[in-house]
């Protein structure tokens, strides 16, 4: 991860854009937790007009706050997650038949704000990530992947996409003025065979392909803007478990994306 290669490096920051810390708040069930919710009325539920599409948000993201740890009780209170109806852990936190170690499946918020929502996104456990994988046809082998792997590859998705919000948060602070609350993520997907017609033009010019794209569907005060996000190969891992160099951007579906590109790459130019 680095740098956005089309991210507006001359405008201005929305207030706390800029300033995006990764390290998300202590989930409401804390006892620490004492923060008052304020904000804007459209990052809060309002079940009479507006409510969460269930195809929108991913069924897991219901009862993530569950299984976040609280930094006081710790992952203790993982415990109470059985259901009571088959004494089970959720599926997608299941060890799979065979899997050689154990994974945690404490899952850690992101500073992404859910469209439609007081809460935020959060992000996959150790667990849930190794059954995705399985489920896409991906079978592990003897000291194929450690345990600690699978810690590392989490900790690199989660920075992924924390770099890839705060590369938005800098195009849509171009929007500051009309949605003064700033955006919010609505739906995601992935889209890794599709490439983005900047790619090809950058592979016809001799540059690698992404090995990844995603598209991003954000809630701009009302407004939905789509982004397209290019996942390039950054070479070593550093510390901060980021590898990846993102290339952010609206995508080409509307006059005011169109508009923003535009003012972008001209100051781009002039600078």
């Amino acid at each position: 991860m680095g740098l956005s290669a089309s991210s507006p490096a001359a405008a201005a920051q929305a207030p706390g854009a800029a300033e995006q810390h990764h390290a998300a708040p202590p989930p409401s069930e804390c006892p620490m937790h004492q923060e008052t919710m304020s904000g804007c009325p459209m990052h809060m539920k309002t079940p009479d007009h507006r409510t969460e599409n269930a195809e929108d948000v991913p069924a897991h993201q219901e009862r993530a706050y569950e299984y976040v740890a609280c930094p006081v009780t710790g992952a203790s209170q993982m415990s109470d997650d059985i259901d009571p109806s088959n004494m089970m852990p959720p599926p997608n936190q299941q060890p799979s038949p065979g899997q050689p170690f154990p994974l945690s499946t404490v899952r850690e918020e992101s500073s992404i704000p859910r469209a439609h929502s007081d809460k935020k996104w959060v992000y996959p456990s150790e667990q849930m990530f190794w059954n995705a994988m399985l489920r896409k046809g991906w079978r592990w082998k003897d000291d194929d992947i450690t345990g600690e792997d699978m810690t590392n590859i989490i900790k690199i998705h989660n920075q992924n996409n924390e770099q890839a919000w705060k590369e938005i948060l800098k195009w849509e602070a171009l929007h500051a003025g009309e949605c003064p609350c700033g955006p919010s993520l609505m739906r995601f997907g992935g889209k890794a065979k599709e490439y983005s017609p900047r790619a090809r033009i950058r592979s016809w010019m001799g540059y690698e392909l992404p090995f990844d794209r995603h598209d991003w569907i954000v809630d701009r005060c009302g407004k939905e803007v789509r982004y397209v996000i290019d996942y390039y190969d950054g070479g070593a891992v550093d510390k901060n478990y980021q590898f990846t160099i993102l290339d952010v951007r609206p995508a080409f579906d509307s006059l005011s994306a169109v508009w923003d590109r535009m003012k972008v790459a001209w100051w781009r130019w002039t600078s």
